[in-house]
């Protein structure tokens, strides 16, 4: 029994002098006040143009995100000042606009720069999960017969399925030993970017994998798309492009003389100069 006591004496002493240290560095240390900043109904506080300038979308297009993925990016709890779902969209959104640093954009919706960094990531990996279901290549004869039908709208120029190109979206150097071939001849790091849309400007096709200094021409060469039209595939279609692709019999790149006679029996008469750079770096 005076055994039991005295452990019991000894564990209140052992509490007791944690319980002092931590009220010392309380003292010396005090934590900095919790602030909630005054958040603006960004919905209703700008125009419609305004808000188009600041985030890049409409108000019905940001409506339509946050119906999609409200329920995946949605705070736990109401409580405590949570950041809701449609803040949470404008910030990344707002991010993605500007490119700005993640302080600045919290500052725009009255967070902190790490929360709004959670944020980002959050709402970017529920909108990236969502390609399949918005990017997708016509797989069917009634697919394809549309957007023939809408490129020939514009133009009049049949069997076009799309509208091939590459861009830049510009990266921060990623280190290591491979980190120069993310740099394009513009002189800056960025990942290559190839994107195929219909005659309304929407994304049929991403490819997404490839660093700056690699070729427009090598990036489509090795692409899915490309497969399946060489072999045969996807018959009657071409696709459209600039002259940083090679001529093909799917691919119509730019004709240098456009007054130029075209002959019916080859498609391209001999004296058509066609701007062909397989080489350039675009």
């Amino acid at each position: 029994m005076m055994m039991y006591n005295n452990s019991s004496s000894e564990d209140a002493s052992d509490f007791e002098d944690e319980d002092f240290d931590q009220l010392i560095v309380m003292i010396a240390f005090p934590r900095n006040p919790r602030i909630f900043r005054p958040r603006k109904h960004h919905f209703t506080y700008w125009k419609d143009d305004e808000f188009f300038n600041r985030f890049r979308l409409s108000k019905n297009t940001v409506r339509f995100i946050v119906d999609i993925i409200g329920d995946r990016i949605c705070s736990r709890t109401d409580w405590n000042n949570a950041v809701s779902p449609e803040d949470k969209v404008l910030l990344t959104l707002r991010y993605y606009a500007t490119g700005s640093m993640l302080i600045v954009c919290g500052d725009f919706i009255g967070i902190h720069k790490s929360t709004a960094s959670r944020i980002v990531k959050l709402v970017s990996h529920n909108i990236a999960i969502l390609r399949p279901q918005f990017v997708n290549f016509p797989n069917n004869e009634n697919d394809f017969k549309k957007v023939k039908q809408d490129f020939y709208n514009i133009a009049k120029f049949p069997t076009v399925i799309g509208a091939l190109d590459c861009t830049h979206v510009k990266i921060k150097s990623p280190g290591g030993d491979n980190a120069e071939v993310y740099r394009n001849r513009k002189n800056f790091f960025s990942i290559n970017v190839q994107t195929i849309c219909d005659a309304n400007l929407k994304i049929q096709d991403i490819v997404a994998r490839w660093p700056g200094s690699s070729y427009d021409s090598t990036i489509f060469n090795n692409s899915e798309i490309r497969r399946k039209l060489e072999i045969g595939e996807m018959r009657d279609c071409v696709l459209v492009a600039d002259s940083g692709y090679a001529q093909r019999n799917y691919v119509m790149t730019l004709v240098g003389s456009p007054n130029t006679v075209i002959d019916p029996a080859s498609g391209i008469s001999a004296g058509v100069r066609i701007r062909e750079a397989p080489g350039k770096i675009c």
